[in-house]
This record gives C-alpha cells, structure tokens and sequence, in this order.
C-alpha cells in the first residue's frame, strides 16, 4: 500500500465531514481543499552579495525537502541599486503529499518552537479564500542547524486554497490544525 500522509488522511476522513455539516455542502467537490503552500523569501541584501541567494535556496530546500529557485526583479529600481534580472529572493512551490508533509512538520514541530506563541493572527486572509503568513526567524524549523545560519531571517508561507471566502478558508485551516488565536 501506498504512503498517505496523516494531515491528507485526516482531510479525507475528518475535516470533509466536518466542513460539510458546518457550512451545508451537498456535494464532497464543493468542499474547500488546500490546493498548495508558496514560501517566499526576499533577499535585499542580494544586491551587493549574490552568495545570500545560494544561502536562502538551500535554506528554503532543507526546510520543505524540495528544490527552490531564486526569484528575479522584473525592473529597474535606482534606489536600491537594483537592475532587471538581477536575483533578489528564493520561493518553493508544495503541492500533494510534500505540501501535506510540511503542513505537518509546521503545525507539529515548527510553530510551537516560536518565542512566545499564543497562536497564529486570522487578520492574514486575502479575501479570496487565500491565507499569508509571515515567520520571522527561520530557525524554527528543526531542519535548519542554528550553527550553519549566516544572518537570522524571515519567510513568507502561503496557503492557497479552493475556497470561495476567508470564513471557509479559515474553517478549513483551523480543521486542518493551524492554531489561530482565539479573538
């Protein structure tokens, strides 16, 4: 038998029938499911240091298990002495089993090893059913060797989701284990 991941076996058995009842869904297509996971990662100092690049790739791998690309600027920008083409951050894409994989890690492992946590803020919903949010340190995740680290930075991770509203998405979210602060 094939390998499932415990966050998509969960879905399949638990949160499907919860998001049913909950929002009145007569059909299992019409319930919202997590279609990928992007992490960004911008790297202004880049300009004048093209190694931080190769430094934030590998960072960006080690963390998801998959290989990431350096992001280009599509333009000039004379105050930060930036040309077009030049290589200014690194991203991921996670879809499938990989995408379930790391929500696991972040929500298991990840999130709680955040200095004073009491949970993630709802405010990052973009209103199409989309969730951002922003961690400042990468040294949360276990993957990452705090020895190794050059400079202390942030990521961006985003949830792209196939729900039509931020109140599905968030439902569907917090079913899935994503600790939101409680209001």
């Amino acid at each position: 038998m094939a390998y499932i991941p415990r966050l998509k076996q969960e879905y399949k058995d638990r949160v499907i029938a919860a998001l049913k009842e909950e929002f009145g869904y007569k059909n299992v297509m019409q319930v919202p499911k997590l279609e990928k996971i992007v992490l960004s990662r911008g790297v202004g100092a880049a300009v004048s240091d093209k190694k931080l690049i190769d430094y934030a790739v590998e960072e960006l791998t080690k963390i998801t298990g998959q290989k990431a690309v350096s992001t280009i600027s599509k333009k000039d920008v004379a105050t930060f002495k930036l040309r077009k083409g030049m290589p200014i951050g690194a991203k991921v894409t996670l879809r499938g089993e990989r995408m379930y994989e790391f929500l696991d890690r972040l929500i298991t492992s990840a999130l709680p090893r955040v200095r004073d946590f009491g949970g993630i803020k709802a405010t990052g919903f973009d209103g199409r059913g989309n969730y951002n949010l922003g961690v400042t340190e990468q040294i949360i995740f276990p993957e990452i060797d705090i020895d190794k680290v050059n400079k202390i930075s942030g990521l961006d991770i985003t949830f792209v989701t196939s729900a039509k509203t931020d109140k599905e998405a968030k439902s569907l979210l917090a079913e899935l284990g994503l600790p939101f602060k409680k209001n």
